[in-house]
């Protein structure tokens, strides 16, 4: 899989050669196979999904390796809560969170910059890339409403939460980061068809744990607004940048 323009554009402009990085909530190791193409010496990719581990493992592994640095050698994928991140203090020079804040919820936002920000060295990059809040007449927020209600209803917990840049921009500063660029990097988002019913997918899991006809109810809903969607391009992808004080 190649790396998205999306992590390339983002860190184009971040001095990643010879640095120890961390991709904080891995995902599929999108931002890991960036920062090694742009020359990390390590990178750290951390999620607390069993899933994602093996696959961004299975990715780095089948990277073809064009020069004489082992890139399996300069990964470590590690499975833990990035509010308890197994990392001495002032260990990571740059940190990556490509598409982490709209899966955390609001109660963890303070705990996780605090973790971050412990384990970076004074004069460490943090790059955040995310999704400002959807416009009210998008049809695809109504399908991320369906997955917030079925998950809460299921877990006691939403499952996206889209947060501005100017709020995860102060909640840095406000951990001792000074604000560096902010850019966009997708505008419109083009949520396709895989997208789409991906999102459907989670829905689905969540809604056949909520018990009686309100379980199906939510199914219903999501496999009449999944077909009614498609695809949809709307709204807008960010990435910001800030440094923490040498």
């Amino acid at each position: 899989m190649d790396v998205p323009e999306t992590v390339t554009a983002a860190l184009a402009d971040r001095p990643v050669t010879g640095r120890v990085c961390l991709e904080a909530g891995a995902g599929v190791g999108n931002a890991t196979a960036g920062l090694l193409d742009a020359g990390a010496t390590r990178v750290y990719a951390v999620t607390n999904d069993r899933e994602h581990a093996t696959a961004v493992r299975e990715r780095v592994d089948n990277r073809t390796v064009d020069r004489i640095d082992d890139e399996i050698g300069r990964a470590a994928v590690l499975e833990a809560d990035l509010r308890r991140l197994p990392l001495t203090a002032d260990s990571v020079e740059l940190i990556t969170a490509h598409g982490l804040f709209n899966v955390l919820p609001p109660a963890s936002l303070e705990s996780v910059a605090a973790e971050l920000t412990r384990v970076a060295t004074p004069g460490c990059h943090l790059v955040i890339d995310d999704y400002e809040p959807l416009p009210e007449d998008a049809a695809v927020r109504e399908l991320f409403a369906l997955e917030n209600a079925a998950t809460e209803l299921a877990e006691g917990r939403p499952a996206l939460t889209f947060y501005p840049a100017a709020v995860l921009r102060r909640l840095f500063v406000g951990y001792g980061w000074q604000f560096d660029r902010e850019r966009t990097l997708l505008d419109p988002v083009p949520w396709t068809a895989s997208h789409v019913e991906a999102h459907a997918d989670a829905t689905r899991t969540a809604a056949s744990e909520v018990p009686g006809e309100l379980g199906a109810d939510l199914t219903a809903a999501t496999e009449h607004l999944a077909t009614a969607i498609g695809e949809d391009s709307v709204g807008e992808m960010y990435s910001v940048a800030l440094r923490l004080p040498v």
